[in-house]
């Protein structure tokens, strides 16, 4: 027994050439559904009688109410604007974390603009790459730069240091010692 959307049994017999059509499609999406959903989501919903009430179905267990969606959002826009790169994480890390925050933004329909992405990426960078972020930013136009080609350039600066920064300030600091030594010998020579 058929029921139609007011729930009034429906005669297939006398079903028009065109009704016939769309009850055969309304039952293969029907029958699409069921075969794609396990046994105890069918058994939650086996009361749904159109494949639009089985899709409202699970929208509604899978997406959240309307309420639910809004917090959801909420909360991946505060995740978006508090975005940091981590202490032990490379570029590529960073970038792969930020690319599925901004997916999931954008299946919520809240999404920005690449000049948006490329301007939270460099500053989620610690103070150690301001001089390399400084260098990016005179050398692009941050209006244009896609996020990939911020993420290769980040990639190619950061396989430029590559030295410990420990070594590098000892050594630096032994270079400006040795300098401070022969600059002391140089003017103790020139004043005798």
């Amino acid at each position: 027994m058929d029921l139609d959307e007011e729930g009034a049994v429906v005669d297939r017999k006398k079903h028009s050439s065109a009704q016939k059509k769309m009850y055969k499609k309304h039952h293969k999406i029907r029958g699409s559904l069921v075969l794609a959903i396990p046994r105890v989501e069918y058994m939650k919903m086996s009361d749904k009688s159109t494949a639009k009430e089985m899709f409202a179905s699970l929208c509604a267990n899978y997406e959240g109410s309307k309420k639910v969606k809004e917090v959801k959002a909420f909360m991946l826009v505060n995740q978006y604007e508090l975005f940091k790169i981590k202490d032990d994480e490379s570029i590529e890390e960073m970038y792969s974390r930020f690319h599925t925050l901004v997916s999931r933004l954008q299946i919520l329909k809240k999404s920005y603009v690449a000049s948006n992405h490329v301007s939270k990426i460099l500053r989620s960078l610690p103070a150690r790459w301001r001089p390399k972020v400084t260098s990016i930013e005179e050398a692009k136009d941050l209006n244009t730069l896609s996020v990939k080609d911020l993420v290769s350039s980040l990639k190619d600066l950061d396989g430029d240091s590559d030295e410990d920064p420990v070594e590098m300030m000892a050594m630096l600091s032994n270079r400006l010692h040795y300098l401070a030594k022969k600059n002391k010998k140089f003017l103790s020579r020139r004043s005798g």
